[in-house]
């Protein structure tokens, strides 16, 4: 949504905007059970029988914000994962391709309740999409969650730029396609309760299918896939940036202390989100820190400051270069 056009080829909506946008939707988009004890026992059967949401909601909201916007109509270039489970492989959105193959321009609404269907949680998702021209016939879409697969986009997006380089998209320098210092990364993650260590192998050790698949309001099966995804290209990014001696262009924010209702991704009480807030607030303030790869334990490095004083530091980089860009593109149109 905060690349989707409103008035004026504007965004949507504005990054402040977010946090208002979950504490007034986010209950109707994951409606919870008050059954007192019995809770927990019909999560589990819902949790057996089908999605524990149907999702009704979610897209009506969705369609009704994003209209008939496409992938190539969004204000800035965007990348989103998701995952086709009739051909079991992952299917990554874009706005460069949807801008020159019609049949992967499908309408955002559509690309947004794909990579929202997480497994149990809202339903898959199908949709076709057409060539204008008729050139080409229709492709279907068999769509879940892309975290599946990218639970971590860091390098689908890298991949995306070295694929347009090689294009030679003149948005980009055409250099050679790995020339990684000209990449500045923001990875900004969802939070995880790797500390609070839910888990162990003695519990786990006893488990059949259901545990693995609930347990105690959680789903392990889910959880353990999708931190495994994430921290793997945090690790291999994290690594890349160091061995080039460029650590500093890739900023990954995550607050891996997460417990109790925080650590779950449903539960939408105002107190909740009010929490998840002020955890968000007070992690700007925190120093940037960098995984250790033998513990998975981010770690505060010294002397770069603030997640806050960094990303000010990025947006400044970014805008110079923009200035720069906008000044090339005056004197070359003279």
């Amino acid at each position: 949504m905060l690349a989707a056009p409103g008035e004026n080829k504007r965004p949507l909506f504005e990054a402040k905007d977010i946090n208002k946008f979950y504490l007034d939707n986010g209950p109707k988009i994951f409606p919870q059970k008050r059954l007192g004890f019995l809770t927990p026992m019909a999560n589990l059967f819902g949790a057996v029988t089908g999605p524990k949401y149907d999702g009704k909601f979610l897209h009506d909201k969705i369609k009704s914000l994003t209209n008939d916007v496409t992938v190539a109509d969004t204000v800035t270039n965007i990348i989103v994962p998701t995952f086709d489970i009739k051909y079991l492989q992952p299917v990554i959105f874009n706005t460069y391709e949807a801008k020159v193959d019609p049949l992967k321009n499908a309408h955002l609404s559509d690309i947004c309740i794909s990579t929202s269907a997480a497994p149990t949680y809202f339903p898959a998702h199908y949709f076709t999409t057409r060539d204008p021209a008729g050139k080409l016939p229709d492709r279907e879409y068999h769509l879940i969650d892309g975290g599946v697969a990218a639970n971590n986009p860091t390098m689908a997006a890298m991949s995306m730029i070295t694929k347009e380089v090689l294009r030679r998209n003149p948005d980009f320098t055409h250099g050679k396609p790995a020339e990684y210092h000209r990449y500045l990364i923001i990875s900004i993650g969802t939070g995880t309760a790797k500390q609070a260590e839910k888990y162990t192998a003695p519990n786990c050790a006893k488990w059949g299918v259901l545990r693995w698949l609930y347990d105690g309001g959680f789903t392990p099966l889910i959880d353990i896939f999708s931190h495994a995804s994430a921290d793997m290209v945090d690790i291999h990014a994290a690594i890349l940036f160091q061995a080039l001696n460029i650590e500093k262009n890739y900023l990954r924010i995550q607050d891996d202390s997460l417990t109790g209702h925080t650590s779950s991704v449903d539960i939408s009480t105002k107190a909740n989100m009010e929490a998840l807030i002020g955890i968000g607030n007070m992690l700007l303030k925190k120093k940037v820190a960098r995984v250790n790869i033998d513990t998975g334990v981010y770690e505060p490095v010294d002397d770069e400051g603030t997640n806050e004083e960094a990303l000010a530091h990025f947006a400044k980089k970014l805008s110079d270069e923009r200035k720069l860009r906008l000044s090339q593109t005056t004197l070359n149109s003279q």
